[in-house]
């Protein structure tokens, strides 16, 4: 994404717990598409550890959660944020290095993409919502052509993370890949070397959902 010269908000997450209360087997277990969202936001906190789960960095020489082809790491993650305490509205590049936010929209882009989604209207009601691209070049110009494999599977690796993470937290999520690319790439005014992969919403889950 093309970012705004007048945006230059960087926010801190928390710092993401490695330890939690639930096994892997648990998780794994727990884990399913949920699309029905509650109102109540998502803390801060719980924000910080889904995109740790995604991208974060794990080892001193910048290693991430996700293995990546060469760890050449092409995925940008993104967050459109419509219910998250202590947490403007807005999108957000996630930083993994310093595990920060910088604000790079003011905009709530949930409809608008939801439209670009084939009218997937359930999206509006997530507490915020992740956009996965990639500047697939960075791999490419390693493994060449079937670079664009390692990429896609990449993404693959980081969105189940992501589920496992919001299924050990009680958070709802689901993935889309059913979108019109043109389209999501101009709302999220991407450059042109940039293409999105995907688009996970998550949040509270409605009452009766866990």
């Amino acid at each position: 994404m093309r970012e705004s010269p007048e945006l230059p908000k960087s926010i801190r997450l928390p710092e993401p717990r490695h330890h939690g209360s639930v096994s892997l087997e648990a998780a794994l277990r727990h884990r399913e598409s949920i699309r029905d969202f509650g109102d109540a936001p998502l803390a801060l906190g719980e924000l910080s550890q889904l995109l740790w789960a995604a991208q974060g960095v794990t080892h001193g020489d910048g290693l991430r959660t996700a293995p990546s082809a060469g760890a050449l790491y092409p995925l940008e993650v993104y967050v459109v944020v419509g219910r998250v305490q202590d947490l403007e509205g807005g999108v957000y590049k996630y930083r993994p290095r310093a595990h920060q936010l910088t604000r790079i929209n003011e905009e709530d882009l949930r409809p608008a993409l939801a439209a670009a989604a084939l009218e997937q209207t359930w999206m509006n009601e997530s507490a915020a919502l992740l956009v996965f691209s990639a500047v697939s070049e960075r791999t490419t110009r390693k493994y060449g052509h079937r670079g664009i494999r390692y990429v896609h599977m990449e993404a693959g690796h980081a969105a189940q993370n992501v589920f496992l993470q919001a299924s050990a937290l009680n958070i709802a999520a689901a993935v889309v890949g059913a979108f019109e690319d043109a389209r999501v790439h101009r709302i999220m005014m991407m450059g042109a070397g940039e293409q999105v992969l995907y688009l996970m919403p998550v949040g509270r889950p409605a009452r009766g959902r866990r």
